[in-house]
């Protein structure tokens, strides 16, 4: 994702950049001393509670699973711009993965097979475990 560019979430919602909040910082990670003296770790924020793109619908999910502010950051490489693209993938797959629906599950019963199956593995087991017993001394 390059600067300025909207934020393509799925099909139906696309997040225009103007929406999108960038801050960078120094990295704690790999680089060494160029880490500690460049601001390439990048975080980017959504604001869900103000965001004009979001309907009421969808604004309401996100805000049930992430509160009323979306914050994802990258400090995985040395470059800020690869930095920047990996936070706005990962906030892109944040929230796809909230809007998606899931399917209610229809109760089903075992079929036939299933069910001979299961009953014929019982009386195998039982038949190994009574084998495993001694003789009955009252009988």
């Amino acid at each position: 994702m390059a600067p300025g560019d909207d934020l393509r979430v799925n099909d139906r919602l696309a997040i225009p950049a103007d929406e999108l909040e960038w801050r960078y910082s120094t990295s704690g990670g790999p680089g060494g001393q160029h880490a500690n003296t460049s601001n390439t770790r990048a975080e980017v924020v959504f604001d869900i509670e103000g965001s004009p793109t979001l309907d009421d619908a969808t604004r309401q999910r996100l805000q049930a699973r992430f509160g009323r502010r979306l914050a994802v950051s990258a400090d995985d490489t040395r470059s800020q711009l690869r930095n920047r693209e990996l936070a706005a993938q990962r906030l892109a797959a944040r929230l796809a993965s909230a809007l998606v629906v899931a399917r209610k599950r229809r109760p089903t019963r075992p079929g036939r097979g299933a069910e001979e199956r299961r009953l014929a593995d019982k009386r195998r087991r039982s038949e190994r475990k009574a084998t495993r017993r001694g003789p009955d001394p009252d009988g």
